[in-house]
């Protein structure tokens, strides 16, 4: 295989990303210029801000990245870009920047799916462990800020594809963690706060039930008539890109826990000591964990341990009765969610039990970055599969 050095851009949401991978496995360097500081007044994204950041450091970015790893515009063997799905202003920033670089250069332009780029930042770790035997089909949960998904994955020599097997109806799991931590004045981004504050709680002092889906989702039954009028089954169908109507389907739901935990809120009358807290935040510039366990009683410890409990339970048992349903050999979970700890001992022991091999990526590599992308445009480099000139952003892209 061609020893390629791909330039990764990665700008779909509120990390500005620059990466060089090279042969899909060799992170040479791996620059991020994170947005939180300028989100977090707010709780959560702004989209105007995000892309008027992302144009402030695409270039410094860029540059960074071919520095540390001492590659050149020159050098480098094709550019990489996240397409979508993510906030369409923020890619268009990376989108075009990536655009002109390969113009001005003459080097092929790669357009890369952003949840694509999560399922192969598990495998670009593990590639470069040589851990080279992982068994198919994969089941992969992308989860995070912006997406709660399942993935049947298949490869077949250099190409890969995917079927969904469940989605989020609603908030994202990420999202949720946001939301939450914004309600409660615990500052953002919000997951990683409950993370290290749920240990001091009970998780059982709250009682929370995630919605369970009974009902069919719209948006699926349209696709599956479009499926039926596109005669696209043909017999060279991978099983990951076939379509079985008869399977069901295993879709997640978290805007019911966020409004269960506001209605706690109020009927334990905890808005004081919100208030309070979120005051004596003001005046921390990087609150510490003893800062926050100051500024939270147990009532509050409980109800923040209950309701990451309630998410991890539910995210690890519908993705271990998918992959009971699918017979899958391997478990791939990735996203920034994938950086919680309880997430990962909970996979972790309850995947043992039923005899399936876990993989998360690194920390760093768990949110979003643009090695991930590099890596995952390296087989369509080596199938040829670039970008025409006249590719956009898609803020709603399918992964297939």
């Amino acid at each position: 295989m061609p020893d390629a050095n791909i330039l990764g851009i990665e700008s779909s949401c509120d990390e500005t990303g620059a990466a060089v991978v090279r042969a899909g496995e060799e992170i040479l360097s791996n620059v991020v210029a994170s947005q939180i500081a300028t989100h977090a007044p707010y709780g959560g994204v702004v989209p105007e801000l995000a892309s008027r950041e992302h144009l402030r450091a695409v270039l410094p970015v860029v540059r960074g990245a071919l520095a540390e790893a001492g590659q050149s515009y020159a050098s480098i063997d094709a550019i990489a870009v996240t397409q979508g799905p993510g906030l369409a202003g923020a890619l268009l920033v990376g989108i075009s920047f990536a655009k002109a670089l390969s113009f001005a250069l003459d080097k092929p332009l790669i357009a890369v799916n952003h949840l694509e780029g999560h399922v192969h930042a598990v495998l670009l770790e593990q590639r470069a462990s040589d851990n080279r035997d992982l068994r198919f089909p994969v089941l992969a949960l992308v989860v995070s800020g912006g997406h709660t998904h399942l993935y049947l994955a298949e490869r077949k020599d250099n190409l890969w594809t995917y079927a969904e097997s469940g989605h989020t109806r609603d908030d994202a799991a990420g999202e949720a963690f946001d939301k939450v931590a914004k309600l409660l004045a615990l500052g953002y981004p919000g997951g990683p706060i409950i993370d290290r504050l749920a240990p001091h709680g009970d998780p059982h002092g709250v009682k929370f039930q995630i919605a369970q889906i009974k009902h069919r989702d719209r948006n699926e039954v349209a696709r599956e008539k479009k499926l039926k009028l596109s005669h696209k089954h043909d017999a060279d169908s991978t099983p990951a890109a076939r379509s079985d109507n008869s399977r069901p389907r295993f879709d997640f739901s978290y805007s019911g826990i966020k409004t269960a935990v506001l209605r706690y809120v109020e009927t334990e009358h905890l808005e004081p000591s919100i208030e309070q807290r979120r005051e004596a935040l003001k005046d921390i510039a990087k609150p510490t964990l003893d800062d926050y366990l100051c500024l939270c009683d147990h009532q509050t410890l409980d109800l923040v341990a209950s309701f990451q409990r309630a998410i991890v339970t539910d995210l690890v048992s519908k993705t271990l009765a998918a992959a009971r349903e699918y017979d899958v050999q391997t478990l791939f979970v990735s996203g920034g969610v994938a950086a919680n700890q309880e997430l990962r001992t909970t996979f972790q022991r309850e995947a043992e039990m039923e005899g399936i091999p876990v993989f998360f990526p690194s920390r760093p590599l768990s949110t979003d970055n643009a090695a991930m992308i590099a890596a995952a445009a390296y087989p369509k480099f080596l199938r040829q599969e670039f970008a025409a000139s006249d590719f956009s952003a898609e803020a709603s892209l399918p992964l297939r």
